[in-house]
């Protein structure tokens, strides 16, 4: 096992990743911007060491320095967690090219699967169920564009090949509008990944987004760890995260979890990853794999009972997977709400120094979260300040203790999105299960008109 772990990145998941490592009795280096001084997981940490400026171009994204920062602490592996350069293989190949571990998948895994095309192709392979769409990335002929699209049937949605976020996409219901459509996807793709690959696919009218977590080791063993469902979305960012996703049978989850765990073993996977599909009409359809932890992976750990970081800090060290695929016992139902520093219906960020701060307590509820009273929320990053997860024996006690657990919380200072978690726990769809991705948009746009009305 490592001695020492630098974590490179910030936030709730940094000090997530921070007591994960106590636990394993890991020492820790939290590096960290001149906006983050004085964050939690900095104080906490074993050593900390600023790597720039508050710009994550010059600090969180920063590769020189922070490979430099692990050298100066004599650092054994670095933690990515999520976002920033979780999935750069460039990152994760100067990592270990350095002479440290990259806690999670190989570079040129992140490579294969961070391009939504070769990722599909290699799901194809293993027989998970994709989206139907055209073979590889658009070509520069409008008139095969045009008959990719006739032979997919309107609407479809054209993709960027190294898209992710919610971002790379233009849905195209007419013919009149799928090349120029193509042509500002690409123009927007080339911007904003460095690729211009664009791909088209069939667009799902009322899809359910549901993920499947999985984790591998280097000795090619592989398990899927059930599913969670991220349908609660606005402009492709999840609000509410469940597991496991209400109303769909366990035959039919067992059958793509076990073709998941598969495509791990034919690509090689180490560490954690989550596949994203969208399921419409009892049918599941790959979309994309997040080479990374995910953001709502507690709900995972509180239904299964494994804490997914320290296993990516295990399988990272050279360690087997502890478990076979029959010893995953799915038990309760879990909720996580992304508590946000953000106005909650116009969702512009609302950045602030915390004046009072209460997190909520009691059985059955956790909180993952870097922020305490008198914590400045800097306005550079993310406006995700911490995560409220409820566990209970059933969907309806998780969901009482969500409503619960969120009418105790309070974050004053600043403005919060906790007010339309509340009116979710109580709305009739979402308590029914199953709404589709389209579910919250449509409903605070019915608001919004009403309003006007």
């Amino acid at each position: 096992m490592f001695e020492k772990i630098l974590i490179a990145n910030r936030g709730e998941i940094a000090l997530r990743i921070l007591r994960a490592c106590r636990e394993l009795g890991i020492r820790t280096v939290a590096v960290h911007s001149e906006a983050d001084t004085e964050a939690k997981y900095v104080r906490l940490a074993d050593e900390s060491v600023c790597i720039g400026p508050a710009p994550s171009s010059q600090s969180y994204l920063n590769i020189p320095a922070i490979i430099s920062a692990a050298e100066v602490t004599d650092s054994e592996a670095i933690h990515p967690g999520y976002g920033f350069l979780s999935e750069n293989a460039d990152f994760a190949e100067r990592v270990e090219r350095s002479g440290f571990v990259f806690i999670g998948p190989r570079p040129e895994t992140i490579t294969l699967m961070g391009d939504k095309v070769s990722a599909k192709d290699a799901m194809k392979a293993a027989g998970v169920p994709v989206v139907p769409g055209s073979e590889g990335a658009l070509g520069d002929d409008p008139k095969e564009i045009i008959r990719a699209a006739r032979a997919i049937g309107y609407p479809v949605i054209i993709k960027a090949a190294g898209g992710g976020g919610g971002r790379g996409m233009r849905t195209v219901h007419t013919e009149a509008a799928l090349i120029n459509a193509v042509q500002m996807t690409r123009t927007e793709a080339a911007a904003a990944f460095n690729n211009p690959s664009v791909y088209m696919e069939k667009f799902l009218e009322n899809p359910r987004h549901i993920e499947i977590q999985v984790l591998a080791d280097a000795h090619g063993n592989a398990v899927y760890l059930g599913e969670r469902d991220c349908s609660m979305q606005r402009r492709h960012q999840k609000i509410i995260e469940e597991a496991p996703a209400p109303g769909i049978a366990a035959r039919l989850i067992a059958r793509v979890g076990e073709r998941c765990a598969e495509a791990c073993r034919r690509i090689n996977y180490r560490g954690a990853g989550t596949f994203e599909f969208l399921y419409e009409n009892g049918e599941f359809y790959f979309i994309e794999m997040n080479t990374r932890i995910q953001v709502e992976h507690p709900v995972t750990e509180l239904i299964t009972g494994i804490d997914l970081v320290q296993e990516q800090i295990r399988v990272a060290a050279g360690e087997k997977l502890r478990f076979k695929q029959r010893d995953i016992k799915l038990t309760g139902h879990a909720l996580e709400c992304r508590i946000n520093a953000e106005d909650p219906y116009k969702f512009t960020p609302s950045p602030g120094k915390i004046t009072g701060y209460h997190p909520p307590g009691g059985p059955g509820v956790r909180v993952d979260s870097h922020v305490y009273q008198g914590y400045t929320v800097p306005p550079h990053y993310d406006s995700m300040i911490g995560k409220v997860i409820t566990y209970g024996d059933t969907r309806e006690q998780a969901i009482r203790r969500m409503s619960i657990a969120l009418s105790e919380m309070i974050v004053s200072g600043i403005k919060t999105n906790i007010p339309l978690h509340q009116e979710l726990m109580h709305d009739a769809r979402f308590v029914d299960g199953g709404t589709s991705i389209h579910y919250l948009e449509q409903k605070l746009a019915d608001q919004t008109a009403a309003k006007v009305k």
